[in-house]
């Protein structure tokens, strides 16, 4: 409302463009931002269970796999999105401490694995690596969660 008597009444001089007025008219407040991030998490934890329970199914298994468990883990990326806005989303995941994790999230080759070269080994393998991927991206943004987990498995090898 501050902001409307600030435009009406000629003080507003700022020259902003139009991207940044929308994302202040479209703001969530943080209760909604926490439910959405909440309801969007848990049903991408639902997809990525149920395309893991279909995967037995005869002969479409496979792709009905791929497709839930993709869109999963696509729905629980996205959940982030409500907790600091999407620009915001985009603009951290491309930063160079994130930029690998966002590269491995396999989206395309485990679509691909599944509908193209029908191979369910390969398959698999990109449905792990959209998991560790989505982990370790996950992990970027809990302060030192990376670093001790490379502590972990460094004393675990070692």
């Amino acid at each position: 409302m501050d902001k409307l008597k600030k435009v009406l009444s000629g003080q507003d001089t700022e020259d902003r463009g139009g991207l940044s007025e929308v994302v202040e008219a479209t703001s969530l407040s943080s209760g909604t931002r926490i439910k959405g991030f909440i309801a969007c998490f848990a049903a991408g934890i639902l997809c990525s269970l149920l395309g893991t329970l279909l995967l037995w199914v005869p002969r479409k298994g496979l792709y009905l796999f791929a497709v839930f468990y993709t869109f999963g883990n696509i729905a629980s990326l996205g959940s982030t999105v409500f907790l600091m806005g999407p620009m915001t989303q985009l603009k951290r995941m491309f930063e160079p401490t994130r930029l690998i994790a966002t590269i491995m999230l396999c989206f395309a080759l485990t679509l691909c694995s599944a509908f193209w070269w029908h191979n369910k080994g390969l398959a698999l393998i990109f449905c792990i690596l959209q998991s560790l991927a989505l982990t370790w991206y996950s992990l970027s943004y809990i302060p030192f969660a990376r670093d001790a987990v490379k502590k972990c498995f460094t004393v675990c090898l070692a």
